[in-house]
């Protein structure tokens, strides 16, 4: 790098550090919030259909919505392979089973499979990173590590973080389901469970710039070094 360049080059500080990240996370979020609103929209419009029986009664509602959150996460899957943007494996692994269990719904008439749904997904990723950091392996960083460069003990809290929150988004679920409405379960996935997980997402925001920014100046010390 010539002297010039370095003098035109934007000095690397928390501040700019902090600017890239919301930047990398803001072209995920309509991946994460439109299936999930796709879904509270159609089941409260199909809510307001007749109580008469037919394929196109409120008692079908669970069935329809359903089917369009499959519709919008094999989209959603689509749209990344069309754009040649990396999937991430969170993103193979919720397609797979919101597949198969919503399949279970609809085929077999029984709401409790999408009940269950979220419960899996959940337990499952949670399974997946405390079970890759017991062999030695981070999936959390193996799944993101596209998006941010962070020290291993910072991926490692962050996965153990993810972790517990998976857990808490499980139980939550099941306490969701069993003891509320559908109605009230269907619109919690909007008004409940993703608010709780962008505060979560914004909570961990601070520890997840200052540890952007520490691993990209140790990586420029070692250039300017030499090493």
């Amino acid at each position: 790098m010539t002297d010039s360049e370095t003098t035109n080059a934007a000095p690397l500080t928390p501040a700019n550090a902090e600017a890239e990240v919301p930047k990398k996370k803001a072209t995920s979020i309509w991946r994460e919030l439109g299936p999930v609103l796709f879904f509270v929209v159609v089941y409260n419009v199909a809510r307001k259909f007749p109580d008469d029986g037919s394929l196109f009664s409120k008692e079908t509602a669970i069935y329809w919505s359903t089917g369009s959150f499959m519709v919008a996460i094999l989209a959603v899957i689509g749209w990344t392979i069309f754009k040649k943007e990396k999937i991430s494996p969170m993103l193979i692994v919720t397609g797979v089973i919101v597949t198969v269990f919503g399949g279970l719904t609809i085929f077999l008439q029984s709401p409790e499979f999408a009940y269950y749904k979220p419960t899996i997904i959940n337990l499952l990723f949670a399974g997946l990173i405390f079970g890759g950091l017991a062999m030695g392996k981070n999936v959390w960083k193996i799944a993101f590590q596209h998006a941010f460069n962070l020290p291993d003990y910072a991926w490692k809290t962050f996965a153990i973080r993810w972790g517990f929150f998976y857990i808490f988004l499980a139980i939550l679920n099941e306490v969701l389901w069993r003891t509320q409405s559908e109605d009230f379960w269907a619109n919690a996935k909007l008004f409940l469970v993703m608010p709780a997980t962008f505060i979560f997402m914004l909570a961990n925001m601070p520890y997840l710039v200052k540890h952007s920014h520490d691993d990209i100046m140790g990586t420029r010390d070692k250039a300017e070094n030499g090493n």
